[in-house]
C-alpha cells in the first residue's frame, strides 16, 4: 500500500529534504512538489493524494495554510492536511483543528516523528504533539464562556461516550462497549459535536478535559 503525498513550502531546501526523508520510506511517494498555496491546491484537486504536507505560514498565492484548509473544506476534497510549521500561536492551532487538519507538527522535530504522524494520519487517527496539545487545551480553557456548552447539556449516554472517546476507544469499541450500531454511535457523536461546538474528535477530547468531563 502506497501513501501519495503532495509536499508544500516556500523553502526548496526543505521541500528537497522532505522529499529525501520520504524516498527512505519505501511505502511513501511524493507526487508534487509545491512552493505556494496555488500551486499546492492545484496539485490537490489534480493528484487526489492521500496527504497534504503543508507548511502553515506559506506566503504567496493560494493564501496561507489556513486559508488552504478552508479551501479544502470548502471543496470537500478527500485529502487529509498534515501542518508544519517552525512556531504556532494557540487560535492558530485551534482554528486548524477546527477546519479538519489531522496532523500538526513543529519543524524543530526529530523528522521521523513527521513521519509516524502521517502513518498515523493515513491509518485514520488525528497526531498532536503534547507541546501542541497543551497550548490548544490553555486557548480552549480561556474561550470557555457562559454560553458556551458544558456538561449539564449532553445526556447521561452522550457524557459517557465523551468519557470513552476521550479513553481512546474507536466507534467499534464504543459500539461493543454500550451494545449499539455504529451507527448510533455516530448519531451520538454527531449531536455531541453539534452540542459541545467541536469538529473533530481531537478536539472533543480537549474540550472534555478544559470542562472536566474526564
Amino acid at each position: 500500500m502506497t501513501v501519495n503525498l503532495v509536499l508544500c513550502d516556500d523553502h526548496p531546501i526543505v521541500l528537497t529534504g522532505l522529499e529525501g526523508l520520504f524516498r527512505l520510506e519505501q511505502d511513501f511517494q511524493v507526487l508534487a512538489r509545491c512552493i505556494n498555496g496555488e500551486e499546492a491546491l492545484a496539485a490537490v484537486r489534480q493528484h487526489n493524494p492521500d496527504i497534504l504536507v503543508l507548511d502553515l505560514h506559506i506566503p504567496g498565492p493560494g493564501g496561507d495554510g489556513l486559508e488552504i484548509l478552508r479551501t479544502l473544506r470548502r471543496e470537500k476534497l478527500p485529502t487529509k492536511a498534515v501542518m508544519l510549521a517552525a512556531a504556532l500561536e494557540e487560535d492558530e492551532i485551534v482554528e486548524a483543528l477546527q477546519l479538519g487538519v489531522r496532523g500538526v507538527v513543529l519543524k524543530e522535530l526529530a523528522p521521523q516523528l513527521l513521519v509516524e504522524c502521517i502513518r498515523k494520519v493515513y491509518a485514520g487517527e488525528q497526531w498532536l504533539d503534547k507541546q501542541l496539545s497543551n497550548l490548544a487545551l490553555e486557548a480552549l480553557l480561556r474561550r470557555e464562556t457562559a454560553g458556551r456548552a458544558r456538561s449539564g447539556v449532553l445526556s447521561p449516554r452522550e457524557t459517557e461516550i465523551v468519557r470513552m472517546v476521550a479513553g481512546g476507544l474507536g466507534n467499534r469499541e464504543l459500539a461493543e462497549r454500550l451494545g449499539v450500531s455504529e451507527g448510533t454511535i455516530k448519531i451520538h457523536l454527531h449531536n455531541i459535536y453539534k452540542k459541545l461546538k467541536v469538529h473533530s474528535r481531537l478536539e472533543l477530547v480537549l474540550h472534555a478535559q478544559a470542562n472536566k468531563l474526564v
